[in-house]
Order: C-alpha cells, then sequence, then structure tokens
C-alpha cells in the first residue's frame, strides 16, 4: 500500500533524534518507600504495557512539536499568521531544551544544505534585523552613529522590492575601532553560516592583492568572482579589508558594480548586493573632530554626522598616500554613506575586555578588566584620552591573566 504523503515520515526521522524522555524503557524509576519492587511474573505486565503507551504517546507528541518547528524553521509560508504550523495547529511558542534545540539546528543545517526550503527560495539567507539590532546594541563600544546609520541604511536597503543598485557603505576610522567587528556582524545576521557563507566574499587587500605588476590578473580575478558569487546568491555581501590600499585600477573594475542600473523584472526577488570598504583612511580627522569637541565640554554622544563629515570629505581628497578618495567611487558618489567610527576611550576598552571573558567563559573582576585598560597606550599625549590601538589585541591581551 503506497504511503499517505500528508502523513510524513519526518516525525519518525525526529523521533530518532530526541533524547530519552524521562521514565521511558531503561529508566525505570525504582519503588518508591513502601511499594514492594515488581517481581517478573508477578501479573503485573498490563499496568507495565499501560504505562509504555503512555510514554510513546508523549514521546509523538513531542515529535510533532519537533516537525512543527522544523517546518516552520524551512517553509516559514507553511506557518498560520497565529504562529501555528497547518500540521495539527501545533503552537510555536514552547521552549525545547537544549540539546533537542541542537537537534533541531542540526536537521535543519543538514536539510538547507540540499534543498530550498524557504520562502525566500535560499535558506542561506537570513536577514535577521533583530539580531542585528541587539548585536550592535549590546555588542558595539562606542560607536552611536555606526549603530545608527549602519542599522537604518541596511533595513532600507532590504526592504526595497526593486533595488536599482548595489548598497555601498565605506567604514572609516582607526585600526581597532569596530570596522571589522560591525562587517562581521552584518554577515553573521544577514546569512545563515555567517562568514563562511557562500553568498559572502571577504577581500584583504595586501593579502588577495600583494603585487602591483599583478593587477590585471587581480582585477579578472576579481570580477569573475563576484559575478560568479551574484549569479550563484541573489543576496550577496562583499568586503574589502583594507581598502585605501587597493591599487586604482581594480577600484575602477567595482565602480561598474555600483553604478545606477534600471531595475530588473524581478519583482520582491530581485537581486540584492551590499558593498563594505573598510578604510584606516579618514581616521585622523575623526578623531581631531571628537577631540575638539571634548576639549569645547561636549559628551561624545553628542558628535553628530553633520561635525564629521566635511571633514573626512577633506582628508580623503587630500590623501596622496591613497587612490580611493580620487577614485570614481567617491568622485562619482557611487558610495551611499560614509560611516564613521568614533575613537576608543577608557571605558569602552574595559567594556571590550569584559566581552572577552564572557565570549571565553572566563571569570573576571572590575581590577582585571582596569589592568587590562591600563595596559593600552592612549593619545593625545597631554589628555591621554583615546586608546591608540581601539580595542586591537584585547583577546590576546586577556591570556596574561588566566590561571
Amino acid at each position: 500500500m503506497p504511503r499517505n504523503p500528508r502523513r510524513p515520515l519526518w516525525p519518525w526521522v525526529l523521533l530518532l533524534l530526541l533524547p530519552p524522555l524521562p521514565g521511558t524503557l531503561g529508566h525505570r524509576s525504582p519503588a518508591g518507600p513502601g511499594e514492594a519492587a515488581e517481581e517478573p511474573g508477578s501479573g503485573t505486565a498490563w499496568p507495565a504495557f499501560q504505562d509504555l503507551q503512555e510514554q510513546l504517546r508523549a514521546a509523538v507528541a513531542l515529535s510533532r512539536r519537533y516537525w512543527a518547528l522544523f517546518s516552520c524553521r524551512v517553509w516559514p509560508a507553511t506557518c498560520g499568521q497565529d504562529g501555528k504550523s497547518p500540521l495539527g495547529k501545533t503552537p510555536l511558542a514552547w521552549s525545547l531544551p537544549l540539546l533537542g534545540q541542537q537537534y533541531l539546528d542540526i536537521l535543519t543545517t543538514w536539510y538547507c544544505s540540499f534543498q530550498d526550503c524557504c520562502a525566500s527560495g535560499d535558506c542561506r539567507i537570513s536577514n535577521n534585523l533583530t539580531g542585528l539590532q541587539s548585536d550592535l546594541s549590546l555588542r558595539l563600544h562606542g560607536q552611536h552613529l555606526a549603530r545608527e546609520l549602519v542599522l537604518t541604511t541596511v533595513r532600507d536597503y532590504l526592504a526595497l522590492t526593486q533595488p536599482d543598485k548595489v548598497l555601498a557603505l565605506s567604514f572609516h576610522g582607526w585600526s581597532g575601532t569596530g570596522k571589522n567587528f560591525v562587517a562581521q556582524m552584518l554577515a553573521e545576521n544577514l546569512y545563515r553560516d555567517g562568514l563562511r557563507s557562500d553568498c559572502v566574499q571577504v577581500f584583504t587587500t595586501m593579502l588577495h592583492f600583494p603585487h602591483p605588476r599583478l593587477v590585471d590578473l587581480y582585477k579578472e580575478q576579481l570580477l569573475e568572482q563576484v559575478r560568479k558569487t551574484q549569479e550563484g546568491c541573489h543576496q550577496t555581501l562583499f568586503v574589502f579589508d583594507e581598502a585605501e590600499k587597493l591599487h586604482p585600477a581594480l577600484l575602477e573594475a567595482l565602480g561598474s558594480h555600483l553604478e545606477r542600473r534600471a531595475p530588473e523584472n524581478h519583482g520582491a526577488g530581485a537581486p540584492r548586493t551590499i558593498f563594505l570598504f573598510l578604510c584606516n583612511l579618514g581616521g585622523d580627522a575623526i578623531n581631531e573632530v571628537v577631540l575638539e569637541l571634548f576639549r569645547a565640554g561636549r559628551p561624545r554622544e553628542e558628535v553628530a554626522m553633520g561635525h564629521l563629515e566635511p571633514r573626512l570629505q577633506a582628508e580623503l581628497a587630500a590623501s596622496t598616500d591613497s587612490g580611493f578618495g580620487h577614485s570614481r567611487l567617491v568622485t562619482e558618489n557611487l558610495i551611499d554613506l560614509f560611516v564613521p567610527f568614533l575613537p576608543l576611550e577608557y571605558r569602552h576598552v574595559r567594556l571590550c575586555a569584559r566581552d572577552a571573558f564572557l565570549s571565553r567563559g572566563l571569570p573576571h573582576t572590575e581590577e582585571t578588566l582596569d589592568e587590562i585598560a591600563r595596559m593600552m597606550v592612549y593619545v593625545p599625549k597631554e589628555e591621554q584620552r583615546f586608546s591608540s590601538q581601539g580595542c586591537k589585541s584585547i583577546a590576546q591581551r586577556i591570556s596574561y591573566f588566566l590561571p
């Protein structure tokens, strides 16, 4: 007899993956006080069979819950407006045991590795904007401007049904202020596999394009990599670290991808691409503005784009050590937003040290955080206000304080 397609085998597969339930076979509770232990053949087989039936019913009910969560995770369109799965109308507002959640994650990842399973048709893309907002608020320290600009711009771009150009963001600031950290947050929240996703490509100038004499080969390889990634993924992220060191020919080649184009007739499925350029260029101008406002008695939280943008643009245009500010990306306004990263203070370094301990599950004290923060070099010499390395190397420095 053929299997009824409306009764999937997934619940039984999930059942095999479930951790043992308390009281199931092999875990029978001992006799309570005053109760005699049951002897084999004592005429208690029927009650034992009834117990087994109840345990199986509970296991099947639990497997149905797993199936409901699994189906709603990989096929969101099958979930009702009230957050219930059509299969048995199982409510989703319940908590999985930690081990069960791990089983569900493993099964979802395995299934989505070879099957289109999301409403978007691509489970590699998660676009978890709530998670991005949380990460920017809780994990990024001292960057109120970057936090607001990145979240708002990315959210608005992803809401477009027919984007007519890629989203190009340029991050500027001293090393260690959080530029790479925010790029990582974007990858982690927009893609299931984060930086390891097939839809994400990261290029570091001195690693991937180290020899100027090979620029023609690099240009060909870069454009081919961009093309292949866009063909294989309808939402892509390209990150260029040390962008101020990119060869002018590479910047020129990238310009064609940042130009405005007529929207394709793909409706809600129109492809989306985000380019991130991470630059140390402009960091001096940003720091000077923040220091001037500090000396005038203004807190860093009052620093606005109006204070920074003119000076940042002026430094980009005046730079003779980099072709970035003179490239068509800047002169033809192909970059949508320049995001400034402010210099970090002592209090921010302490928070970075705390996060480094917490991320590794290590204990720490307030005195330890102070010791680590004092190990950093602060500038300018008179005020000792800003960490010259930001939070860079903090993760390595905590090893000095491990038992």
